[in-house]
Order: C-alpha cells, then sequence, then structure tokens
C-alpha cells in the first residue's frame, strides 16, 4: 500500500472486509480467495465495526496477507485500547509485516451498551497518528463528515488537516454516492496535499439507503439516491450502477477507491470492478 501511495500515477483500489464474528476465519478467507481474478490491490479490515466484537483485526490481516496473498490494512481505534495495548498493537502490526494502518476513532457503543462497555480514548486520533508513524507504519485517517449538518463539512476539512499536520499520510472518505458530493470533497480538500481515497458503500435496498443516511454517523445519502432505490424494480442493481458510478468519479478525482460490499456480498464486487 504505501509504494502504491507513493506512485502518483497509480489509482489504487482496495476492498474493506469486517473480520468474522467467532474464531473461525476459513468461510471469510475462502470467499476473498475467490476475487483473485478482480483488479485491485489489496484489503482494509475494519475493527470490531458498530462497537460490536469481531476477530482480531490484526489477525484477519496477518490470515489475508499469508492465506490469500494480498496486502491487508489494519483499521486501529483509540475507542478498544489504551495507550499501552494500542502500542503493543502498532508494534505487533509492523512485526506480522503489515505495512499500513488507518487510524480513527471508532464507531460509537450503543446506548443500550454502555452499562458493560466502556469507550477507553485515553489517546486521541492525532496521538495515535504520531504512534503509528513512529512504529514505522504508513497511516491513513477517515475524512469523515455528513455535509448537510450545520458547519459539519467546515469542520470535517479542518479535522483532516490536523490530522495531516500530525503526520497522516493518506485519507479514506466515509461513502459518498453523488458527484457533486464527491467534487465538494475534492475540491475542499486538494490543498491538503495527501492522497484521498474514495468510500464507495453499494446500496442493497431503499430501507439499506435511509438506514445509513439518517443512523449512519458521517454518512449522507442524497435524496434523489434515496428515491431510486425506492422505485427501481432492481434495487439490487441500482445500488450496484450507482457503485460503478461512483467508481468513474473517483478515478477521475481521487487517488483510489476503497469499495465496502454490504454485509459480506462479495459478490457485488464483480459486477463493480469489471463493468466501470
Amino acid at each position: 500500500m504505501e509504494t502504491l501511495l507513493a506512485d502518483k500515477d497509480r489509482f489504487v483500489i482496495t476492498i474493506e472486509v469486517v473480520p468474522p464474528g467467532g474464531p473461525d476465519p476459513a468461510p471469510l478467507l475462502e470467499q476473498l480467495a475467490a476475487l483473485s481474478s478482480l483488479t485491485f490491490d489489496g484489503f482494509s479490515v475494519a475493527t470490531n465495526p458498530v462497537a460490536k466484537s469481531r476477530m482480531s483485526a490484526m489477525a484477519t490481516c496477518h490470515l489475508i496477507q499469508t492465506r490469500v496473498g494480498r496486502p491487508a490494512i489494519l483499521h486501529c481505534t483509540i475507542r478498544d485500547h489504551n495507550r499501552i495495548a494500542v502500542q503493543g498493537e502498532l508494534w505487533g502490526a509492523k512485526a506480522l509485516g503489515l505495512k499500513t494502518v488507518m487510524v480513527a476513532s471508532g464507531d460509537r457503543i450503543a446506548l443500550a451498551d454502555r452499562g458493560i462497555v466502556s469507550h477507553v480514548g485515553d489517546v486521541n486520533v492525532c496521538d495515535l497518528i504520531v504512534m503509528a508513524r513512529e512504529s514505522g507504519l504508513f497511516t491513513g485517517v477517515v475524512f469523515d463528515t455528513k455535509p448537510e449538518v450545520s458547519g459539519g463539512f467546515d469542520r470535517a476539512v479542518r479535522r483532516l488537516e490536523e490530522k495531516a499536520r500530525a503526520g497522516a499520510q493518506y485519507a479514506v472518505t466515509q461513502p459518498v454516492y453523488d458527484e457533486a458530493g464527491a467534487q465538494a470533497i475534492a475540491d475542499a480538500v486538494k490543498h491538503i496535499g495527501i492522497p484521498v481515497i474514495l468510500g464507495i458503500l453499494p446500496l442493497r435496498t431503499f430501507r439499506h439507503a435511509e438506514f445509513l443516511h439518517t443512523k449512519v454517523s458521517g454518512i449522507a445519502v442524497p435524496d434523489q439516491v434515496r428515491a431510486r432505490m425506492e422505485t427501481a424494480a432492481d434495487p439490487v442493481a441500482e445500488g450496484m450502477a450507482n457503485a460503478r458510478d461512483m467508481l468513474h468519479i473517483a478515478r477521475e478525482r481521487f487517488k483510489g477507491a476503497c469499495v465496502m460490499p454490504p454485509f459480506d456480498h462479495f459478490e457485488v464486487l464483480a459486477d463493480i470492478l469489471t463493468k466501470h
């Protein structure tokens, strides 16, 4: 990943992976190995997404690199580890041959779980960027915004500026669903001077689009996109068409794309990656 992003003429495609919800990695690894004929550059492995327990992201990255043979990017959050533990994670990642991490705050813990689960957060994201860089890892961050929230976009740009000053070497956007949103991001962050990867999350149904728009922090699905999902005869096909459009836009305006197959539907990737 480091070498690819260092090449200014190379467009990078990564596939986001959610680790298994248990100790058996075999089904996931089989699914990922089946993608070998597709053209992409590596996997980006989430850590306990939506604040629910999953197999260790670092273990999953190592398994992917050793058994699937593709580079893997480790997501590392301030939510789950204190300073001592997160430093150990970073050193462990380096020792296992991982080259790249993406650091983030982590999804919020659900209100119902807060009686038994706590957010750690004794380092902030900029602290974690510094720690990752000092550990010898190529370090990325999230560009997280929901434009219609008052001041949200400007705050997100300022936050990315802070992360870049702390040492962030690339950024990945939350999923974007229209050309106007993508262009707004491209224009707003070009002065920061780090590669930006466009997040692409294919929609499955109108209900899926509504959930992402109303319940998931940082994601905005425009009205016209939700309307098309609601009236589409085949919502899955409509969602994949939108994802192909966004991949085309990413090629024109960004350094790369991170495609996020919803609910482990890796079968959609062939349609998206080969028909754009």
